[in-house]
């Protein structure tokens, strides 16, 4: 059955989070850690955790905002050998909706590795959850749909902290409740939810 007849429940997402270096792979940010959860119908099937090798040394800020320092990685792998293990864990595009707070950066960061390392990158599809929390989220309920704004709205069990697999966690519960939220506007098949957020966004755009 093809995702956009899938109902939520019986489609399966992987909610992915990564740290890196900076905040673009195009000025020379490599990826430091990757965290990634699967879950089907509300139920977690896997999770995915690696630290990654940049080859390159942690700018101090990043250290800072995240905890990950050189000596964490030095013997960590690089992308060339995590890579092909999390599109493992993934699955097929066909079957698998990839997840991601803030999506273009996470999948930005993915799709360049993939091309450095000569790697074919599969058609998934892929969900924005920012975009899904302004869609679903009254300015009135939210200042803003930064991951933490949103932790603290719907009081998720796990806490972000900039860490990938804590994060992807958190976005896994909010997810969740906007599935919940958007389900109240008769949102019930991926294909729903597709043509909703297609829809023009009445929030103004506001920094993650």
């Amino acid at each position: 059955m093809p995702p956009a007849e899938r109902s939520l429940r019986e489609t399966t997402f992987v909610v992915v989070d990564l740290e890196t270096t900076g905040a673009s792979p195009h000025t020379g940010a490599g990826i430091t850690e990757i965290g990634a959860v699967k879950v089907t119908g509300g139920e977690v099937e896997g999770t995915f955790k690696s630290f990654v090798n940049p080859l390159a040394p942690i700018p101090a800020f990043i250290t800072e905002l995240t905890g990950i320092t050189d000596e964490m990685l030095r013997l960590a792998p690089i992308i060339d050998e995590v890579l092909p293990d999390f599109l493992q864990f993934c699955g097929s595009h066909e079957e698998t909706v990839l997840v991601a707070h803030n999506a273009p950066f996470d999948i930005g960061f993915l799709r360049a590795a993939s091309l450095e390392i000569d790697l074919d990158w599969p058609a998934f599809d892929v969900i924005d959850t920012v975009r899904l929390a302004r869609t679903a989220l009254s300015r009135d309920e939210v200042p803003n749909c930064k991951l933490g704004t949103l932790a603290e709205f719907y009081g998720t069990e796990v806490t972000p902290n900039h860490r990938a697999l804590d994060d992807a966690q958190t976005t896994v519960e909010i997810m969740h409740r906007l599935f919940e939220r958007v389900g109240s506007l008769g949102v019930e098949s991926y294909g729903e939810l597709q043509k909703l957020l297609a829809k023009k966004i009445k929030r103004e755009p506001r920094l993650i």
